[in-house]
């Protein structure tokens, strides 16, 4: 019952019910990721491609498709990496989430919400006080 309101309700937790629909109906499995993630190809789009997808294991991240798998998706190849014996090169990284908004974000020094305290003002600036 929870899926199916996640479904019904949600649309970066998985996949819609349109999409599971649309998917029952148009939808070929064209392969899986290391992540879980299902890529699907589809009925033919007005530009002269087949329509892609990908159903999401888990949120819907954009950054959470693999180098290849996101090259098919933008039609940059037409074999899927399932096809093919794929193999990211050597300066392609791992995924990593997104950590805006959490306690692992990227805070520069200086920042506000970086911890510690902010380093003192140089020479060439100087803080403005009313009636000077």
């Amino acid at each position: 019952m929870k899926n199916l309101l996640t479904q019904i309700f949600t649309w970066w937790n998985g996949q819609t019910v349109g999409t599971r629909l649309f998917t029952w109906k148009h939808g070929t499995k064209v392969g899986e990721d290391e992540l879980g993630n299902i890529y699907y190809e589809g009925p033919m789009t007005s530009w002269g491609k087949p329509k892609r997808w990908v159903v999401y294991n888990g949120y819907a991240e954009a950054s959470a498709i693999p180098p290849g798998w996101h090259g098919w998706m933008h039609y940059r190849t037409d074999v899927p990496p399932s096809k093919e014996d794929y193999k990211p090169r050597e300066w392609q990284k791992p995924h990593q989430p997104n950590l805006t908004g959490s306690a692992l974000a990227y805070r520069p020094k200086g920042s506000l919400a970086a911890t510690g305290e902010r380093p003192r003002v140089t020479g060439d600036y100087d803080a403005w006080t009313p009636g000077s």
